[in-house]
C-alpha cells in the first residue's frame, strides 16, 4: 500500500483559478469519462497516457454531474513535484488545470457541496470555494487519511496507523455525532483504510491486509443486512485484487464504474508506478450473492 500523505492541501482563494498544464501536449477528450472505451467486468488502466502513467498517479473522483474530474499526481522535476489537478468538461470538450500543490487526497460529498481533506474541508460558494473548516474537535486526535460521505450525511474515515480503525460520524439535528468504530467484520486485519461508503448507505468498499504476512493491499466490501448490520467482510475476486496492491476505491457518482488504484510496478527512477484502475460496478453487486 502506498504511503498517504496527511495534511490538507492548499488550493489559494479558489478551486477555480489554476494553471493549464501542458494543454497543446494533451489529446482532444471529448464525451462521457474523458472520452474513454468503458471497461467491462475485467478491470482496465483508465485514461493511459493522459491520467495514468509510468509515473505515481491516485485517488480519481468525479463530482456529481460527471464534469469534473479531480485527482493527484507526481511530475518529477516539476514545481511542485506533488500536483492536484482537475479535468472539466465545457461544450463537450475536457480540459485540465493544475490547481496547486497536492498536500492530501480530497473527495466530495455525494451532492458536490462539499470536498473533503482529511479532518478539514471547504464548502462551494458562488465564487468557487470557502476557506477551509474543520470537522470538529472530536475528530482532531484522529490522523484522517480519507472521508467519504453518504446522501445521509453519515461520513466514513480511517486513520494512518498499522492497526487503523474505520469509523463512521452521523448528522444528527444538524450536528455531526462523536465519531464510532465500525464494527469487527470491517476492522479485522491490518491497515484498513480508503473507505468508500455508497450514497445510499448499502455498502461500504475498504482496502486492507488479512491473512497475509507481506504488506499489500487487497479490495473488501461489506453489505448493509436487513436488520442494519454490516454483513461479514467479502474479498474481491482475482479478477479485481492483484499480486500487487489495490487501494483507495471509489464508485462515480453515476453508479456506474468502480474506480481504485493499483501499484503496476516500479518506474525508471526505480518509484512506484501507480495507476487508476476501472471496472463496470456489476462487480460489486456480483459479490453481494456470494456466500
Amino acid at each position: 500500500m502506498k504511503s498517504n500523505f496527511l495534511t490538507a492541501i492548499v488550493l489559494g482563494a479558489a478551486l477555480c483559478v489554476g494553471t493549464a498544464h501542458a494543454q497543446d501536449a494533451m489529446p482532444t477528450l471529448e464525451g462521457p469519462y474523458l472520452g474513454q472505451t468503458p471497461p467491462g467486468k475485467t478491470p482496465k488502466v483508465f485514461a493511459p497516457g493522459v491520467i495514468s502513467t509510468d509515473k505515481w498517479e491516485y485517488g480519481a473522483v468525479f463530482a456529481p454531474g460527471m464534469n469534473e474530474l479531480y485527482w493527484v499526481r507526481e511530475v518529477p522535476g516539476a514545481d511542485p513535484e506533488r500536483q492536484f489537478v482537475v479535468f472539466e468538461e465545457k461544450n463537450g470538450r475536457w480540459t485540465e488545470r493544475l490547481l496547486g500543490e497536492r498536500r492530501g487526497t480530497p473527495t466530495l460529498s455525494t451532492d458536490g457541496q462539499t470536498m473533503f481533506f482529511g479532518r478539514s474541508f471547504k464548502e462551494r460558494t458562488p465564487d468557487g470555494w470557502s476557506d477551509f473548516k474543520r470537522l470538529g474537535a472530536a475528530f482532531e486526535d484522529i490522523r484522517i487519511m480519507r472521508v467519504t460521505e453518504s446522501a445521509q450525511n453519515t461520513i466514513v474515515f480511517d486513520e494512518a496507523s498499522e492497526n487503523g480503525t474505520l469509523r463512521y460520524s452521523r448528522m444528527i439535528d444538524g450536528k455531526r455525532e462523536d465519531p464510532k468504530p465500525l464494527p469487527a467484520v470491517i476492522n479485522t486485519g491490518e491497515w484498513n483504510a480508503h473507505p468508500f461508503i455508497a450514497p445510499d448507505e448499502s455498502y461500504i468498499i475498504w482496502d486492507g491486509q488479512r491473512g497475509v504476512e507481506e504488506r499489500n493491499a487487497d479490495l473488501f466490501v461489506s453489505f448493509k443486512q436487513p436488520d442494519g448490520s454490516w454483513g461479514e467482510a467479502k474479498k474481491f475476486g482475482d479478477g479485481i485484487n492483484s499480486s500487487m496492491a489495490d487501494f483507495a476505491a471509489f464508485v462515480t457518482p453515476d453508479g456506474k464504474y468502480l474506480f481504485f488504484n493499483r501499484t503496476v510496478g516500479v518506474d525508471s527512477d526505480g518509484n512506484s508506478n501507480v495507476d487508476i484502475m476501472w471496472v463496470d460496478a456489476k462487480v460489486i453487486e456480483d459479490l453481494r450473492s456470494t456466500p
